[in-house]
């Protein structure tokens, strides 16, 4: 679906199904599965009573039920300021009071549309549902676009949030309310949540969410310039027509690397870590699942948020990137599944919803805070075609806290090259050495092939293969561990955020220091851990400067017979750069060693 003419209704297939399982919610260039919007459309028009319009059978019974026991609408709900916004509602029949689920949509140009399937979900666990699309989003004469300028989650966002309430209160005098949202809908729903003044809130689900919305788009003095590059474009129309001026001004200001103060202050206010205190004070349960090769919302900050929690909580941290996990059950998963385990995290997020709100007696009280899944721990299997399909779902530990995941540590100091030209990880501290490489050109040595879609295929099995060898050592620097081993075929269980000290001089004043961490199998091939790019500014040209920065979390088991390998390059296409030529030379003075500190657990 790449026109913005919503058209015919397509005939919804098991190969429209399929697609969803196997792709996700997203495709490559980071827009909407075409699929999931087509069953998204395909579903709404069947509740309204659009003849011809074809279900397989599984979900036009789903629709029947839905329909003999609620009433479905799509309204226009004026905000505060008279900008109409676009919502579908289910309203449960009979006088027995339900509590509901509002859903603000994702950042899409589709609004509400491809996540009705969840909405069905819902009504059939005995909720009144409303969703709706959050102000300035979608494409021109869409029955899912709604009026006005994208407020990215601000002032206008929250006071919306507190009408749709004041409607859902009118239209179905619920018995609770709770939010659930994915992505951009995700932090609506806490800030709502955080900032309704009659405290009307009692439970949130955020999915794929962000916990500071300034760090998850510049930290470490970078910016975070491909994610906001795909959000602009991302909304259903031209940046002029989508944006007020206020917005677009701290929009150029970004892009164009200026005043990035103003960028912080303006992030910060559409942070729900600013207002954690007014989430504690009010005891709203919250839900928070995100991933951890994350490039929109990265997990750190979500992880710093969901530590200052004081409330009923729960972190799910997953295999993937931004929606992976969540999109398919949110858009239309069925019984005929693709890998075991897939419905897990919509699952989970619903128990924390009936417990919350419908008071049902689940195991939710008994659940540890956190649950993070084991990176690529999973078992697969060839499938015809190519690629891989998962047989068994990767394995996930459960702790009381954050801070129970990270036990210990070890040091691993860097070292001059050694025999091939690289450096070593060793345990003994290395002084006196020297490495230098060119600024400003991309590598082999990246997060991501696609935003998204590369994480989307570490979701279903197929996590990116890297050679170490293939990498460009006149452009990075690469240190690497003998084969390591271990207690039985774990040589290291990674738990946390490793955290790397260099020592950097520069020809220039700023220099961009991105660092990987990797798993390389004996034969070579390597798999990213996480990563974590610094932006060191101001330095003298010629003067040392000693930096240090954490990388993103990671739950990572490395093998027996494996080497972990630090890599350290000065661009990714995912982040600004500071340097466009020149050299860096790392170093490791006496005293102030270069070296790697890696979380275990």
């Amino acid at each position: 679906m790449t026109d913005q003419n919503p058209g015919q209704i397509p005939s919804i297939t098991e190969a429209t199904l399929a697609d969803i399982a196997d792709n996700g919610l997203w495709r490559s260039d980071a827009t909407v599965n075409p699929a999931a919007v087509d069953l998204g459309r395909g579903l709404a028009e069947a509740l309204q009573g659009r003849e011809g319009v074809q279900l397989p059978p599984e979900l036009a019974d789903l629709v029947a039920r839905v329909l003999r026991i609620a009433a479905i609408d799509t309204p226009t709900i004026l905000a505060a300021d008279d900008i109409g916004l676009s919502a579908f509602s289910i309203k449960l029949k009979g006088e027995e009071q339900h509590p509901v689920v509002i859903l603000p949509a994702g950042w899409s140009p589709v609004g509400w549309l491809p996540f009705v399937y969840a909405y069905l979900t819902l009504a059939l666990r005995g909720y009144h549902v409303l969703a709706y699309t959050p102000r300035g989003l979608g494409y021109p004469g869409w029955p899912s676009t709604s009026e006005g300028y994208v407020d990215v989650a601000g002032p206008n966002d929250w006071s919306d949030g507190s009408v749709v309430i004041d409607y859902v209160q009118r239209e179905f005098n619920p018995s609770k309310i709770g939010f659930l949202g994915e992505s951009y809908g995700s932090g609506i729903s806490q800030l709502v949540a955080a900032h309704d003044e009659d405290d009307r809130v009692d439970a949130v689900v955020a999915l794929s969410t962000w916990g500071n919305l300034a760090t998850s788009l510049y930290a470490n003095n970078t910016r975070h310039t491909k994610a906001v590059e795909l959000l602009i474009g991302f909304t259903g129309g031209p940046k002029e027509e989508k944006f007020d001026q206020e917005t677009r001004e701290i929009l150029d200001k970004f892009a164009e690397n200026r005043d990035l103060d103003d960028v912080v202050a303006w992030g910060t206010e559409r942070s729900p870590e600013t207002y954690v205190r007014e989430t504690n004070r009010r005891g709203i349960p919250t839900f928070i699942s995100n991933t951890w090769h994350e490039t929109l919302f990265p997990a750190a900050p979500v992880v710093d948020l969901f530590t200052e929690l004081d409330v009923p909580k729960r972190l799910n941290l997953w295999i993937g990137d931004h929606g992976a996990p969540e999109g398919p059950g949110l858009s239309g998963l069925l019984t005929t599944l693709p890998f075991p385990g897939l419905r897990v995290p919509m699952q989970e997020a619903y128990e924390f919803l009936d417990h919350h709100l419908l008071g049902v007696d689940n195991d939710v009280p008994n659940w540890k805070a956190v649950e993070n899944q084991v990176m690529f721990t999973y078992k697969t299997k060839p499938v015809l075609g190519g690629g891989k399909r998962i047989t068994e779902p990767a394995h996930r530990e459960a702790y009381a806290s954050w801070a129970d995941v990270t036990t210990g540590g070890e040091t691993w100091y860097l070292t001059g090259t050694n025999g091939d030209g690289d450096g070593a990880l060793a345990d003994k501290q290395a002084a006196g050495w020297e490495r230098s490489f060119e600024l400003g050109e991309l590598t082999a040595a990246t997060a991501v092939d696609e935003v998204m879609g590369t994480g989307q295929k570490e979701w279903t099995g197929n996590p990116k293969s890297y050679v170490l060898a293939d990498f460009e050592r006149p452009r990075l620097l690469v240190w690497s561990t003998d084969p390591l081993t271990g207690q039985g075929e774990v040589a290291r269980r990674i738990r946390g955020a490793a955290e790397v000290r260099l020592t950097v001089r520069g020809t220039g004043e700023d220099v961009t220091l991105v660092a990987y961490l990797f798993d390389v199998a004996p034969d070579g091939t390597a798999r990213i851990i996480t990563h974590e790019p610094y932006t060191a500014l101001g330095l003298t040209p010629g003067v040392d400067a000693t930096v240090e920065w954490k990388l993103q979390p990671a739950a990572y088991d490395l093998p027996v017979g494996h080497r972990l390998a630090l890599v350290v390059n000065s661009r990714d296409e995912l982040y600004s750069f500071a340097a466009e030529a020149g050299t860096a030379t790392i170093g490791s003075p006496g005293g102030n060693e270069s070296r790697l500190e890696l979380p275990l657990g």
